[in-house]
C-alpha cells in the first residue's frame, strides 16, 4: 500500500533501536526524510546508516538527549518544521512504588511525559499552517493494564495520554492527528532486561523465561519491533487522517478486556 507521504519529515525519537528503530524503518521505507535519534553517537548512526542503506531513503543521525532543551532544539535544527513526528522514551526501571522520592517521580514525569509535550508544543504550529501533521506517541500497555513495579511510568504515560487527548481534538480540523501506541511486550532491550531480572531471581534460562511469557500470551509469541513500526507508519499515512485521539494496544492479544 502507497501510504502517501512520500517526501514527507519526519523525526523519530529514542529510534536507534527498538521499537522506535522499527517506526523509522518504516518510515524510511514510505519514503519519508527521516531523523534518527539516540543518545549513542555510534549507534545512532550506525542504525541510520541501516535504514538509508535498506531503504533508498534520506537519512539523518542525530545523537541527543531528548529529555534536556538542548537535545530537543538539535532535533528541530535537524528537520526544523516536521511533517512527523513519533515521541518515544524509555521509561522508569522496574521500582516498588514506596521507593520512590519526590526526585525520581519528578524524573520519570520529565521523561514519560513533559518531553513529548514540550516537542508537540515546538511542532504543531507549522503543522496546522500547512494542513497536514501526524504525531505518535508511544506509550505502554500499562496504561491501560498497569503493571506493579511500573507504577511511575504507567501514570506518567497515562497523564500524557489524557493531556493530549484534548490536544488532538483541537487540532484535527486543520488536518493533524495524535494517536498512541500502547505496545505489549516486544523483542526489545528492555524486555530482555526483565527477563534478565527474572532469571537472577528464579535461577532458570532465559529461554524457559521467554517461552514463559510467551505462552501467556494469546498469539503465543513476543511482537517483533518491525511489525509495530507498521502500525505506526499507517498512522502517520494519508489513509489515517480520520484517526485521532486514540490508543492503539499492540500485545497479541494481552489484555484481558473490550475497550
Amino acid at each position: 500500500m502507497d501510504l502517501g507521504i512520500a517526501g514527507r519529515r519526519a523525526i523519530v525519537c529514542a529510534s536507534s533501536k527498538g521499537l522506535g528503530y522499527g517506526c523509522a524503518f518504516r518510515l524510511a521505507e514510505a519514503g519519508c526524510e527521516v531523523v534518527v535519534n539516540g543518545r549513542d553517537p555510534a549507534g545512532t548512526a550506525a542504525a541510520a546508516d541501516k535504514i538509508a542503506k535498506a531503504t533508498g531513503a534520506k537519512v539523518m543521525p542525530l545523537a541527543a538527549d531528548v529529555a534536556t532543551p538542548e537535545g530537543q532544539a538539535a532535533l528541530l535544527a535537524a528537520c526544523p518544521e516536521p511533517d512527523i513526528l513519533v515521541n518515544n522514551n524509555g521509561g522508569p526501571p522496574f521500582r516498588d512504588f514506596r521507593d520512590l522520592d519526590r526526585e525520581a517521580m519528578i524524573k520519570g514525569v520529565v521523561g514519560n511525559m513533559i518531553v513529548a509535550i514540550e516537542l508537540v508544543q515546538k511542532v504543531i504550529g507549522p503543522m496546522r499552517t500547512r494542513k497536514f501533521g501526524r504525531i505518535v506517541n508511544i506509550t505502554s500497555g500499562s496504561v491501560k493494564m498497569p503493571l506493579p513495579g511500573l507504577d511511575l511510568s504507567s501514570g506518567a504515560r497515562a497523564g500524557l495520554t489524557g493531556f493530549l487527548a484534548g490536544v488532538a481534538r483541537e487540532v484535527a480540523g486543520d488536518g493533524v492527528t495524535i494517536n498512541f501506541l500502547l505496545p505489549g511486550s516486544f523483542a526489545t532491550d528492555r524486555f530482555e532486561s526483565g527477563v534478565k531480572r527474572e532469571q537472577e531471581a528464579r535461577h532458570v534460562s532465559a529461554e524457559q523465561i521467554r517461552a514463559e511469557r510467551a505462552a501467556k500470551i494469546p498469539a503465543k509469541r513476543i511482537g517483533d519491533p518491525d511489525e509495530f513500526g507498521a502500525a505506526c507508519s499507517f498512522l502517520c499515512s494519508t489513509h489515517a487522517g480520520f484517526i485521532t485521539g486514540q490508543s492503539l494496544l499492540i500485545d497479541g492479544g494481552a489484555f484481558p478486556g473490550v475497550l
